[in-house]
């Protein structure tokens, strides 16, 4: 008897501004080992593929930037993953129209099968628990759209959380409501409240359900994906999407084109040892540390330092004397930012306004 199919459709599109310097318009984040021993689109293409007497992952389709195209291929090939096919976009429009483009080309190229939509540059270091979250989730997605819930470990204000509803499967709920990222104080109260997730941004579909609440919610993308699929340049391997075409889709997450307002949305809840790893000082917190707290990678030298995280590429770096900092020297850049300041790092990327 044979098993589910599902296709992997990785999204290489992020640019990772937050982790500048190191991560770059022309290599982003997910092109860098950040939490693992390869580059993060390694790690998830790998952990997005196999078989088990549950499922069978078929190689994974990857949506990426028009200009990182050679960069995913060589990457994946030294993982000895070879993607079919890669998806070129000549510019970012979101991931509802990256949700549209995966089921309509999944549809064709593998008429029966899943689509599990995942970001190339988010860190699961518990796959088993992975796995064990998507066979829970095939009880019901031949007719619902699932997104995977993590379990809260603090009060985080950079996530948005879910709440979860009625039981609809073991393991498995409908969604109540999403909620925006919260204050602090918000967030302390969904912790105290029980029966929320952070949103993982990782959704689990079959095609004919996306597409059909594609038309119901969100039409003119999905008309507008269609248009840019059939007038794409196909060289068997890349698809390249017509570029006019694509530029006029409008820009919309998939959680609020169609998640927010669907009735036909579910949640995992689920703990993976997940993180989006959106900020040098998350990368801080997942990183193993010193007994004072301190990370230091490549040339980095620290003395009488605590709770500090330096990465230096290419460069000798030494800190003396300072506490919950981070520094990153990478090229012919160097950022030097208080961890309780990591988000602000976009806000200094040269050429970045």
């Amino acid at each position: 008897m044979s098993v589910p199919r599902i296709v992997p459709v990785i999204m290489s599109g992020g640019s990772g501004t937050r982790l500048w310097p190191l991560s770059t318009d022309t290599r982003p984040k997910q092109f860098h080992a950040l939490g693992g021993r390869r580059s993060m689109i390694e790690e998830t293409a790998l952990r997005l593929s196999g078989s088990d007497a549950a499922f069978d992952f078929l190689p994974p389709v990857v949506i990426a930037n028009a200009a990182h195209g050679e960069h995913v291929r060589s990457l994946l090939q030294a993982s000895g993953i070879t993607p079919a096919p890669i998806v070129l976009e000549p510019q970012g429009r979101n991931t509802a129209a990256a949700a549209a483009i995966a089921a309509m080309i999944v549809s064709e190229w593998a008429p029966g099968a899943h689509v599990l939509l995942a970001p190339a540059d988010h860190l699961v270091t518990d796959p088993a628990a992975f796995r064990d979250a998507i066979r829970k989730a095939l009880s019901v997605v031949t007719d619902q759209i699932v997104t995977f819930g993590i379990t809260p470990t603090g009060p985080e204000t950079g996530y948005g959380y879910i709440l979860q509803g009625e039981t609809i499967a073991p393991g498995v709920h409908r969604i109540s409501t999403f909620k925006e990222k919260p204050d602090l104080a918000t967030a302390t109260r969904f912790l105290a409240e029980g029966g929320y997730s952070w949103n993982s941004g990782i959704f689990f579909f079959s095609p004919p359900v996306l597409l059909d609440e594609l038309s119901t919610f969100a039409p003119d993308i999905r008309k507008g994906a269609r248009e840019a699929l059939s007038r794409a340049r196909d060289s068997g391997d890349e698809i390249l999407l017509d570029p006019a075409t694509f530029a006029a889709i409008r820009s919309e997450a998939v959680d609020r084109a169609v998640m927010e307002k669907t009735s036909r949305a579910a949640v995992v809840p689920c703990d993976i040892g997940w993180a989006d790893v959106g900020s040098w000082a998350e990368l801080w917190r997942l990183s193993d540390k010193d007994a004072v707290g301190n990370v230091a990678d490549g040339q980095a030298t620290l003395l009488d330092c605590a709770n500090t995280l330096v990465r230096a590429d290419g460069m000798q770096v030494s800190v003396i004397g300072v506490e919950d900092l981070i520094v990153v020297a990478s090229g012919n850049s160097v950022l030097v930012v208080p961890r309780s300041r990591a988000q602000d790092v976009k806000k200094v990327i040269p050429g970045k306004e």
